[in-house]
């Protein structure tokens, strides 16, 4: 998202479709950056972290595995009810009051899955969690937007996405050590030192943007959010039960799916006909093709990230014997990869466009994620760590240009909603990614592991490879390519 230049130079008008150029961040921008990414920081790993943790959760807490991975859906399924409401919240109280409520909120969520004394309670205590993180995640993109005036640039979207650079690379690394050395629940009590200092830099850092006294109040669609909260559930909860449950259709996946499409469509047929309410979330923005072009592009990156992102750790352990620390170090070269990405996107992006540097990366992710579909349990882990770097770079550069592009067409007043359908759209997609992974995985196991495993692997890269289609609606060349 790029800021306002405040050198006094003629600048020649943007093309039409073009993504903004990206100059310096300002100081001011930088440090609110820096409060959204180490309070953001911390719902990204323990979600990383959270993952690696489901066996030794079924074991400590005599549960059986169906059971606990309610921990998991449990929080994506709060996600899914709170981002709708991010909109309406920062509207009525101020995006500065609402980020630090949704750190608090986070953070108590945190503190009592640390205490919890059996599966249920600590479900529960992650839904607290997961509401806490489906504010946080579309916020930092909405106050970094706001910080830098409503522009966009890659610089400041590939920094406010350092959360899921640095995801990647700590998380896993800091589970295993945990899960190897100390008690589970110290996965969730490290959250409380990171969120202190992000409370402390958003007090000092993010300004004060609660509305006037005299402003009218924002009203929450309450009919649309009894209709796009639980659709989202439904979706989510009908994917995440797809390869547990017996196929698409068993009644487990059948009923809530179906029922959370019917919603959907209730929700957008509702949003789409004329008059005068505020929709929660509003979906008429997504005619807009900045924003409509990104939002499919970023489903399908979601989709690819989180299908590979499911199967390498389990990949990892149960086809080649590692531990749940070796699994964790074994993905470091992957997230480094997807860092470094962000530091050199930018420029090409500008030099490239959009368009072009969105098909290179997919291509980039998919042509690295081959080697899994063809390794077997001998295949070397120097060449796999090499290809899993060159695969974190095509992760980590395709979600920078579609996100500096969205809101080029959006008008500063919706780009709460605007980032609302962003996140909307990437959830669903990397739920879709992983159930359609984690189907293919399953009814592949009579195969043996390692031909479920490669087949698995060809149905991520298929994933990847449709993220070319939606790419080709982002604009095709930037400004500096076309003028300099």
């Amino acid at each position: 998202m790029t800021h306002p230049d405040t050198t006094a130079t003629t600048t020649v008008p943007e093309p039409p479709g073009a993504p903004a150029a990206s100059p310096a961040i300002p100081p001011a921008v930088r440090n609110a950056l820096l409060a959204l990414v180490v309070g953001g920081i911390a719902a990204i790993l323990d979600s990383t972290m959270v993952t690696l943790a489901i066996h030794t959760l079924a074991v400590d807490l005599d549960s059986a595995t169906t059971t606990i991975q309610w921990v998991t859906t449990a929080y994506l399924l709060a996600m899914a009810v709170a981002i709708p409401v991010t909109g309406w919240a920062e509207a009525r109280w101020g995006g500065k009051r609402v980020w630090t409520a949704a750190l608090l909120v986070f953070v108590a969520g945190s503190v009592l899955c640390a205490v919890a004394w059996d599966e249920s309670s600590l479900i529960a205590f992650r839904a607290v969690q997961g509401f806490g993180g489906g504010l946080i995640f579309p916020l930092m993109q909405t106050l970094a937007v706001r910080a830098a005036d409503g522009k966009a640039s890659t610089r400041l979207m590939a920094a406010v996405s350092m959360p899921l650079a640095l995801g990647p690379i700590l998380g896993p690394v800091i589970g295993g050590l945990i899960l190897n050395w100390l008690s589970w629940r110290w996965l969730f009590l490290v959250n409380v030192p990171l969120v202190a200092v992000g409370l402390v830099l958003a007090w000092r850092f993010l300004p004060d943007d609660r509305p006037s006294a005299s402003a009218p109040r924002a009203r929450l669609d309450v009919v649309g959010l009894a209709l796009l909260a639980p659709a989202l559930t439904g979706v989510l909860l009908g994917l995440s039960q797809l390869a547990e449950d017996g196929g698409l259709w068993h009644p487990g996946v059948l009923v809530p799916l179906g029922a959370g499409l019917v919603l959907l469509v209730a929700f957008v047929a509702r949003t789409l006909r004329p008059g005068s309410h505020q929709p929660v979330v509003d979906v008429r923005l997504l005619r807009l093709r900045s924003l409509g072009g990104a939002s499919a592009v970023l489903f399908t990156a979601g989709a690819a990230m989180y299908a590979a992102m499911f199967l390498l750790p389990l990949y990892y352990q149960q086809l080649r014997g590692e531990s749940v620390l070796a699994a964790g170090l074994l993905l470091i070269p992957q997230g480094v990869g997807a860092l470094g990405a962000r530091f050199v996107v930018g420029g090409l992006v500008e030099r490239f466009g959009a368009r072009a540097v969105t098909a290179a990366s997919f291509l980039l992710a998919a042509v690295a994620t081959v080697p899994f579909a063809v390794a077997g349990p001998g295949t070397s882990p120097w060449w796999l760590g090499a290809v899993l770097f060159v695969r974190g770079i095509g992760i980590g550069a395709v979600i920078i240009p579609p996100m500096s592009v969205a809101y080029q067409d959006v008008p500063r007043a919706d780009i709460p909603h605007a980032t609302m359908n962003t996140r909307i759209t990437q959830q669903v997609g990397a739920s879709f990614g992983t159930a359609i992974v984690a189907v293919a995985l399953q009814s592949l196991l009579d195969d043996g592991a390692t031909r479920a495993f490669q087949g698995a692997f060809w149905w991520a890269i298929a994933l990847t490879l449709v993220g070319l289609v939606p790419a080709a609606i982002l604009p095709a060349r930037s400004r500096a390519a076309q003028v300099g």
